[in-house]
């Protein structure tokens, strides 16, 4: 049951800011210290725009990553970093960006970066909330190992998805178990993949695979898992029902399950009731797709919706995904008005 009934939070992702682009473009004309600097300032922004909304709850924007999930490669031992991709014309498509090759065993001894860019997050909130009555909670993010095998190519010792996932399972579960040990209080675990895949495999495999992989932090923090059918460019990549997850996916040991809807035009829209009946659950009430600003009206009427199928105090607001992919201009007025949208239903039911 969440703390703050309609609570308002994000995924992970923030857009980058254009000067943040153009130095990732050009880091062979920075010192370590620039980079350093130019990082911190880039999860500052992302920090304040995010105040400015007035979320519930923030995220450092992952300002550190390429993408979600993609610079977490990176860190791993055992692979060659496929430096170009496979296609680079035409419409865009997952296609567009390359696998990567594993030639030897899957490890990563100095971790994934997720601790450090929350010991940075903490450390820039604390300068960046001084003085202030009211502060956001904290929350980092860490793609889950299906999500992340999805990105490298089987070998002998490797030979398909599964077994990739069961290599990276370890490596994520230790990161999760840092995170919480450096006081993370709020950590999502993105598992997207298991959206797209569900419709054609076994959703009880994809159940055992999560709750294995954050078994060691339930009841340490609150845990949430991000469902959705992905976002490459403003397209989606899988099969975009939900009916194939459930019953199996509420089985998965999390605190609250975020859901895709605004993209979807709020199909499925009483799953919401069937997962409030075991855990909280976060609807995707931003389209981070479309360029469509949803006024605080429009936000406040589907959240009157939502509440006819469950009850506020188990309810959250979110974008559907991260807004990495959305223009900056948008991603401020888009979680301004979600916000205020949210707010205007709070006070109708004296919240």
């Amino acid at each position: 049951m969440n703390e703050r009934p309609l609570r308002t939070t994000v995924i992970g992702s923030y857009p980058f800011p254009s000067w943040l682009e153009y130095a990732c473009q050009n880091l062979d004309q920075f010192g370590p210290n620039d980079r350093d600097e130019t990082i911190d300032d880039a999860v500052t922004v992302a920090l304040q725009d995010q105040l400015t909304a007035g979320v519930d709850v923030a995220t450092d924007g992952e300002q550190t990553r390429l993408d979600f999930n993609l610079s977490f490669y990176g860190f791993l031992n055992g692979i060659d970093l496929e430096s170009s991709a496979p296609r680079r014309f035409g419409p865009p498509a997952h296609d567009q960006r390359g696998k990567h090759a594993i030639n030897g065993e899957l490890t990563a001894d100095k971790g994934l970066g997720a601790v450090e860019d929350f010991e940075r997050f903490k450390r820039v909130s604390d300068s960046t909330l001084a003085g202030r009555s009211e502060s956001p909670t904290l929350k980092a993010s860490v793609p889950g190992p299906f999500t992340l095998s999805g990105r490298l190519l089987p070998n002998d010792e490797y030979p398909d998805r599964y077994a990739i996932t069961e290599a990276l399972l370890p490596i994520v579960r230790q990161e999760l178990i840092d995170l919480v040990e450096a006081g993370c209080t709020e950590l999502t675990v993105d598992e997207p993949s298991m959206s797209c895949y569900a419709y054609k495999e076994d959703p009880t495999r994809f159940v055992d695979i999560f709750n294995r992989t954050v078994e060691p932090i339930v009841g340490k923090c609150r845990l949430s898992t991000h469902l959705c059918f992905g976002n490459f460019k403003g397209h989606a990549v899988g099969y975009r029902r939900y009916a194939p997850m459930f019953p199996s996916f509420l089985d998965l040991k999390a605190d609250e399950i975020h859901v895709e809807m605004a993209s979807r035009e709020y199909a499925e829209l009483e799953i919401i009731g069937q997962i409030a009946e075991r855990t909280d659950v976060a609807v995707g009430i931003i389209d981070v797709k479309s360029y469509f600003i949803e006024t605080p009206e429009f936000i406040a009427e589907r959240v009157r919706e939502c509440l006819k199928h469950a009850p506020a105090d188990k309810l959250s607001f979110a974008p559907d995904c991260g807004l990495s992919q959305t223009a900056r201009w948008a991603a401020k007025q888009k979680l301004a008005n979600m916000v205020a949208g949210v707010r205007i239903v709070r006070q109708e039911l004296g919240l």
